[in-house]
């Protein structure tokens, strides 16, 4: 079954900031739900795992993730990713990443990926798994805005003193870069269960919301 994902948000950070973070596989698998990094093998070649609970059936999946193109200069990151489930299943997928400045400073990253997927996972349909896709991208862009938002607040905490030392010995200071620890990576599951629900919520919620917009344009 294929999974196609488009999803976008936006960062109040520099644009070199956000490229440094999503370069860096430490820091996206600490903020993925479920997911833990396992092995670096190289700059663009990861090995990790992700966790799935959905009600009574759990699925993990463990892969490995290659970087395929890095484009410094277009802040554009094209990544595949491949892992086998423990009861037979697979995940296939393919993920394009871009980020652009935004006029106030903020940068703004846009994902689409396509992800084919088999195992027990499909027993709950291909759009339920798309809304718990849904959701598990907005729990990510959470944890990954805050780590983000830390390391640039750091960053500038820390070049405002490098510029005041430098002006007080006459020199010019120096770029800084602060290296900010990953979130701490505990072992934990999604549960798609919860998931499922936030999703048929918000289904309902967007049924209603036409609804009410189609009768007042009728009226």
């Amino acid at each position: 079954m294929a999974i196609e994902i488009q999803e976008k948000f936006e960062v109040k950070a520099p644009i070199d900031v956000v490229w440094r973070f999503v370069l860096d596989p430490h820091n996206v698998a600490a903020c993925m739900p479920g997911a833990a990094l396992e092995q670096v093998i190289d700059e663009k070649t990861f090995v990790g795992t992700i966790k799935v609970k959905v009600g009574a059936v759990m699925a993990g999946y463990k892969g490995r993730v290659e970087l395929t193109e890095v484009d410094a200069a277009g802040y554009t990151v094209r990544m595949k990713a491949e892992g086998n489930e423990s009861g037979g299943g697979t995940a296939k997928g393919l993920m394009l990443s871009r980020l652009r400045t935004l006029p106030d400073g903020g940068t703004e990253v846009v994902a689409e990926a396509s992800v084919d997927l088999t195992g027990k996972l499909m027993q709950v349909g291909r759009g339920m798994i798309q809304g718990v896709s849904k959701q598990l991208f907005q729990q990510f862009v959470t944890r990954a805005r805050a780590q983000i938002e830390a390391m640039a607040a750091a960053e500038a905490s820390a070049a405002v003193e490098a510029s005041a030392s430098g002006a007080a010995n006459g020199s010019a200071p120096a770029a800084v870069r602060v290296a900010m620890p990953p979130p701490v990576q505990q072992e934990e599951v999604i549960n798609a269960f919860a998931l499922l629900f936030a999703t048929l919520r918000q289904a309902i919620v967007d049924f209603f919301r036409r609804l009410f917009r189609r009768d007042s344009a009728a009226g």
